[in-house]
């Protein structure tokens, strides 16, 4: 299926942000295409993003691949209003200049994106992608398709399990109650991708550890808005400030004060600028990473 004639997209940078570290068994990242496993309210999938002779492809496996291919152009952010975003200021502009394949993705899979938000909550990243990897090979199946991967983690299963069955997974009660809750409401989480955005944050942030951090990175990729900013971050309000200002810290009035110009793609701003690689020099040790495998 052709979605696009020379669109000019990055897709290892689109669709990274659905990625959960290197070893991430859901998703596979290769020279020119991206391949993704996902569950779909019609049954799993798998798809497959693709540059074939310029022309932007998807093709798809599995009970759900009708569903994952209508979505595709949303993923891979063909629907994107990049060109809206016009920065006057010359930083801004060559760090657009150097992302030019960049988009913001729609992945309208909420759980997908959740559990393991949850899983990021105040931990390393690498404490978190070790866990998400744990736990989809310990609670999941294999997609359909011919590339080997692993469905996202089954909210059914998550539910059904104890607290304590996380522990193994490197995850305390806190954040294993947080996900469990989460996907006993999957079915009305899901459905939040077709409401009203108040509406829909409204019904994440009704669930206990649902805060602003998390539902701001569900607005950002499963919802695709780019001007969600992810409040109460532990790096993020340094390195803008420390690309936009020259400030090594700031809190997060401040950096929001820093974004105002770009205020309607406020997120974009700031992955660029994260992925620009400017970051203040650390002063402080690295947070020890914890184990709750053995509790």
């Amino acid at each position: 299926m052709v979605l696009a004639e020379s669109p000019g997209i990055d897709l290892r940078l689109t669709l990274a942000p659905l990625r959960h570290g290197p070893q991430d068994p859901t998703m596979r990242i290769e020279r020119g295409r991206v391949w993704r496993a996902l569950r779909t309210p019609e049954g799993p999938a798998a798809i497959r993003y693709a540059y074939r002779a310029e022309a932007l492809t998807a093709a798809a496996w599995g009970p759900g691949a009708a569903w994952a291919l209508d979505r595709a152009a949303d993923a891979v952010g063909l629907n994107d209003d990049v060109a809206s975003f016009t920065p006057r200021d010359r930083l801004m502009q060559r760090l657009l200049a150097m992302r030019p394949g960049l988009r913001m993705c729609r992945s309208n899979a909420v759980l997908e994106t959740l559990v393991p938000t949850i899983i990021e909550q105040k931990v390393t990243t690498v404490e978190a992608h070790r866990a998400y990897r744990y736990l989809a090979y310990a609670t999941s199946e294999p997609a359909p398709g011919p590339m080997r991967l692993m469905l996202p983690p089954d909210p059914k299963v998550l539910a059904s399990l104890p607290y304590d069955a996380f522990h193994r997974f490197g995850l305390e009660r806190r954040r294993a109650d947080f996900i469990r809750c989460a996907c006993s409401y999957a079915k009305r989480l899901e459905e939040t991708v077709t409401m009203p955005r108040d509406a829909a944050v409204k019904r994440l942030r009704a669930l206990p550890g649902i805060g602003p951090w998390t539902v701001a990175e569900v607005e950002r990729t499963v919802y695709g808005d780019p001007d969600a900013v992810r409040p109460n971050d532990f790096h993020l309000p340094h390195t803008v400030a420390w690309v936009l200002a020259g400030e090594r810290r700031a809190d997060d009035a401040r950096m929001m004060q820093l974004l105002e110009p770009y205020r309607g793609h406020r997120a974009r701003a700031a992955l660029l600028i994260e992925l620009s690689g400017n970051t203040p020099e650390r002063r402080a040790p690295r947070q020890r990473i914890r184990d709750f495998s053995r509790y």
